[in-house]
Parts: structure tokens; sequence; C-alpha cells
């Protein structure tokens, strides 16, 4: 449900941008931001600590404690990274909501990390890993979203059929949005590492803003913007029919 909500807020966030109106940055910063604005902010951006909490201790549990033939070494180092993930954003909403401020902005954050590494030896190459990373998980979220391997995780059966019509479209549209978004990111950082430059790296903000320099215009953003809402109402219908 917490993931939901922020996705449905940066994809609101973007499609404003595209717009042309709207000045909170299309991210996470600008999600809880635009939380913290509503009444009982401050509740509900305790209840997304809560959440995203309970992630992290879920995905953690899925990594040390499942078992069976179908629980390989990939798949616990999968929810292992993903524990850390979604403890990571545990803490930084919970400093935002005990008013502490995030910091920088997300784009800020990213160069400043390319930067630290491209001074390290070997630099060059861990970012153009970490580049070519974040470009195949983006294409993997994508294609098995098109592929429609969601739907193996979700009790189906409790389902109605239009509900399932449903859950489905939302599960493609989202999933390819969410996949294009991490891929773009990390091309991104690809060509940070190519031309040796930290300033070429982008967060999810500057990155969603470059949709926009494409010859479709605003319009793909506004196309990436109502994929991430999507995917936030498919987080929804995860929450409710997800198998544990």
């Amino acid at each position: 449900m917490a993931r939901g909500v922020v996705y449905v807020l940066i994809g609101a966030l973007a499609i404003q941008m595209a717009l042309g109106s709207g000045g909170e940055s299309a991210d996470r910063q600008g999600a809880l931001d635009q939380v913290a604005e509503q009444p009982f902010g401050k509740v509900m951006l305790w209840a997304m600590v809560v959440g995203f909490g309970c992630m992290a201790l879920w995905r953690g549990s899925r990594a040390v404690l499942s078992r069976g033939p179908k629980r390989k070494a990939a798949s616990r180092l999968l929810d292992g990274g993903r524990s850390i993930f979604y403890a990571s954003v545990c803490w930084i909403t919970a400093r935002f909501a005990a008013g502490g401020g995030q910091g920088s902005s997300g784009n800020a954050k990213s160069q400043d990390w390319t930067a630290s590494v491209l001074k390290l030896s070997y630099g060059q190459f861990l970012v153009g890993a970490a580049g070519c990373l974040l470009i195949g998980i983006g294409v993997v979220l994508a294609v098995r979203a098109a592929l429609r391997k969601f739907l193996r995780q979700l009790d189906v059966g409790a389902m109605s059929h239009r509900t399932r019509q449903i859950v489905t479209g939302l599960g493609v549209g989202g999933g390819v949005a969410r996949g294009t978004v991490f891929a773009a990111a990390g091309i991104f950082i690809l060509i940070a590492a190519v031309q040796f430059d930290a300033d070429e790296a982008k967060g999810v903000d500057a990155t969603l803003r470059s949709f926009t320099q494409t010859p479709a215009g605003p319009w793909l953003l506004v196309a990436v913007a109502i994929g991430l809402i999507l995917f936030g109402a498919f987080s929804f219908a995860s929450a409710r029919w997800r198998r544990l």
C-alpha cells in the first residue's frame, strides 16, 4: 500500500510537469512533500514508514526463512536486496516524517554518488556496470510485465473475471512504465561512465523530464506518468491478492 501511494503521487506529479504546472519534483521526495501537505499528513507519513518497514521485514524473511526447491540462491539474493532497499526507504521516510528533511534531491544524490565512484580505481568501470545493471533490471521488469509473469504471484482464483482483467491491465501497463524509467535512468548512468562526467547521471525526476525532450514531446512523459499511476494501483491490488 505504501509503495502504491508513492507511485501514484510520482505519476501525478509527472503529469503536472508535462503540462507545465506544479513545482514539486516527480520523485520520492516530491511524493512525500505532497503527503505532508495533506490533512493528517504526519499520520499518513508514519503509516508509510510502517508500511515500508513491513515490506523490508517481509522481503528479509523470504530471503532467510523461505524453503523449497523454487527458492534458489538468486531468488534469496534478490529478496535480500529488496529488503535492504525498502529498509533504506523506510529510514528516509521516517527522517522526513520526524522533520529531518531529505537533504539533496534525487538528481543531486545520483550525481554525487557517481562522482564519488568515478574517483575510485576502476571507478569508470564500476559506474558503467551499475548503469548496465539498472538497464537490465528495467528491461526484465518491462518484459516480465508484458508477459504477465506477475499473475503467478496473485491469487487470481479469488478474483472475478472482470477484476482479473482490470488487475492484468494495471500490471502490464504499470510494469512496462516502471521498467522504462529504470532502464532510462541506467542509460544516463552508463553515459556518465562513458563520458566520465557525473553530471550526466540523473535521478527519477530528471529522468522523467528527459522524456519531454524526445520527438514525442511531453506526451511521452504523460504516457509514462499514467503508467506509473497504473503501477501504483496495481500495488494496491497486490496488497489485496498477493500470494504470501
